[in-house]
């Protein structure tokens, strides 16, 4: 299975999105930079708290503030409701790759969504200086993606040469 195949996958903002939400996502890349963006935002989510448009715009919003902790959050909770969608486990961690066939048929687009969005909490933790969580996030994504489609094998190595040096220098 090729994680890339774009052929007829439905990607998370083909999603309908009530026109009153999509226009305060709008209405806050209007005004980013100014408080007015996040509290457009978080009503947003209150409208649609699961959908994946207002989730990313969250995300974004989170991630490009170097706000971390929240954009962390964001992303844990898109893994939940994308996780649900595609019959996964609750805990990402209990995920394995029998369960990516049945997924497959459910939505190509979703699972990638999903795969990516392991990557970027995994990511997240690292920079948070949280290894521990952040490595067995990128090991899950790479167990699960056999072709490294979404290059996380590179990170990992990264991951692991960087803890060995911290191990070399305390010795």
């Amino acid at each position: 299975m090729d994680l890339m195949d774009f052929d007829k996958a439905g990607l998370y903002f083909d999603e309908p999105v009530a026109a009153g939400v999509q226009d305060l996502i709008a209405e806050a890349g209007g005004v980013y930079g100014q408080a007015a963006a996040e509290a457009l935002l978080h009503k947003a989510y209150f409208l649609a708290p699961e959908s994946l448009v207002v989730l990313v715009a969250l995300y974004r919003y989170y991630f490009y503030q170097h706000r971390l902790e929240d954009a962390l959050l964001v992303g844990e909770r898109a893994l939940g409701i994308v996780g649900r969608r595609l019959g996964f486990p609750d805990e990402w961690s209990r995920l394995h790759p029998d369960f990516l066939g049945q997924a497959v048929l459910r939505s190509m687009g979703l699972l990638r969504f999903y795969m990516s969005v392991l990557k970027a909490t995994g990511y997240i933790n690292l920079r948070l200086g949280r290894m521990a969580q952040g490595q067995a996030l990128i090991e899950k994504l790479v167990e699960l993606d056999s072709h490294d489609r979404f290059g996380g094998r590179a990170m990992l190595e990264m991951i692991v040469a960087a803890v060995a040096d911290r191990i070399e220098e305390a010795a």
